[in-house]
């Protein structure tokens, strides 16, 4: 299960945490508001590859195995 994302200097977002509980989480929102930037950190922390050349950014995820 993902606890957290932790986003750092990617596109629009400077600094950003996201605490996740229990069950299904939804992403909404306007056009231009961030969801697809959010997806994208979520790849880059799962292993893909980075279309960001020359920003130096991070990336960071909190999650529990099966048996926790």
């Amino acid at each position: 299960m993902l606890y957290s994302l932790t986003v750092s200097n990617i596109v629009l977002i400077e600094q950003l945490t996201l605490q996740f509980d229990s069950g299904l989480t939804v992403l909404t929102g306007e056009t231009g508001a961030g969801k697809s930037i959010l997806l994208d950190a979520l790849g880059l922390a799962l292993g893909s590859r980075a279309g960001f050349a020359g920003f130096d950014f991070e990336v960071s995820l909190s999650v529990a195995s099966r048996g926790s």
